[in-house]
């Protein structure tokens, strides 16, 4: 029997986060809470092992705000600066737990992070570089993070691949708008769905909110939750209430077991 995990959303927002620089709209000057949004990351622990999927910009006011007091490892979808731009703050848990941090990307993923992080890389070993040890995954075989299995799903962002993830009965998708059949067939069965759903307009690279709720509804889980959410797409309270029964928006700081 699969032991009882803990889910977060650290941020559920796209890459500009919500509000917007310098916008005035009626989302991004809502005082609402769940209309403002870090960027895309989660939090999933069990009993001894806390995993986050993705470290971008935000990472380090998501970690305070969740108050991680360890973290075992990073698990990368893909290397856009909104997934990453926060990896030189693992140096905090680097401090802590007088440990590297075990970061889980692609081969692929890997060369944008020696671009994006090539000081980590150098063998330049001056106090302060982040401390990481890399781990390749592939799109074709689970991985386990301590007591926590990781299916990987290669989804499409355009013509860029990324990876979203089953772990356990719950399926999570960021930043995609094609998901091919065999892939699709990995998620069928998942009990809670999450995908991205960035407006209502036609994207190059994401799911319209249309497109994410007919995949769900061809998932079929559950309960389906949307993120990687945009501006664009309305105010939190007044979309939810368009939405079929068992889907809703996800917004930061918003867990559950599964």
């Amino acid at each position: 029997m699969s032991q009882q995990l803990k889910f977060t959303f650290l941020g559920s927002g796209t890459s500009q986060g919500v509000p917007v620089i310098a916008c005035d709209c009626a989302v991004c000057s809502s005082e609402e809470a769940f209309d403002k949004r870090l960027r895309s990351s989660v939090l999933i622990e069990s009993e001894t092992t806390t995993v986050i999927i993705d470290a971008g910009p935000d990472f380090r006011q998501q970690m305070l705000r969740a108050d991680v007091q360890k973290l075992d490892a990073v698990v990368i979808t893909h290397t856009h600066k909104d997934h990453i731009a926060g990896l030189d703050d693992v140096r905090a848990f680097n401090f802590k737990q007088k440990s590297a941090m075990d970061i889980y990307a692609t081969e692929k993923s890997w060369e944008g992070l020696y671009r994006e992080f090539y000081y980590i890389f150098e063998n330049l070993d001056y106090p302060g570089i982040p401390k990481v040890n890399e781990n390749i995954i592939t799109a074709a075989d689970a991985f386990t993070v301590g007591d926590i299995e990781f299916i990987p799903i290669l989804v499409w962002h355009h013509k860029m691949p990324v990876l979203g993830f089953r772990i356990n009965d719950l399926t999570y998708i960021t930043d995609a708008n094609r998901i091919d059949e065999d892939e699709l067939a990995k998620i069928k069965g998942s009990k809670t769905f999450i995908i991205n759903a960035l407006r209502r307009e036609e994207h190059i690279s994401h799911f319209t909110l249309d497109q994410a709720i007919n995949i769900g509804q061809d998932v079929g889980a559950e309960q389906t939750y949307f993120t990687h959410i945009s501006h664009l797409l309305g105010k939190h309270e007044e979309v939810g209430q368009e939405l079929p029964n068992g889907m809703s928006l996800a917004h930061d700081g918003l867990n559950f077991t599964f």
